[in-house]
């Protein structure tokens, strides 16, 4: 019987080679309005593959995270 390989789907992007997990890239770097709408919809589905990156760390700017506190607290009830 031979081995499958499972491999990485990058997406449509032909730019992108297939490899296999060991040589796939740590990071990437793209702009915030291109992943939101997918992260939004992932959750309002509440899509259970979410709960896979739960306790990943995520890098964003200072200043996206104070906009984001000031909105967490003005969103509180009683606010």
């Amino acid at each position: 019987m031979a081995a499958n390989h499972l491999r990485v789907y990058y997406g449509p992007d032909d730019n992108i080679q297939t490899t296999n997990i060991d040589q796939a890239p740590q990071t990437v770097s793209l702009p915030l309005g291109e992943i939101l709408p997918l992260l939004a919809d992932a959750v309002a589905s509440e899509r259970t593959w979410l709960r896979d990156f739960d306790n990943d760390e995520i890098q964003i700017s200072t200043d996206l995270y104070e906009v984001i506190l000031a909105y967490q607290h003005y969103r509180r009830p009683g606010a």
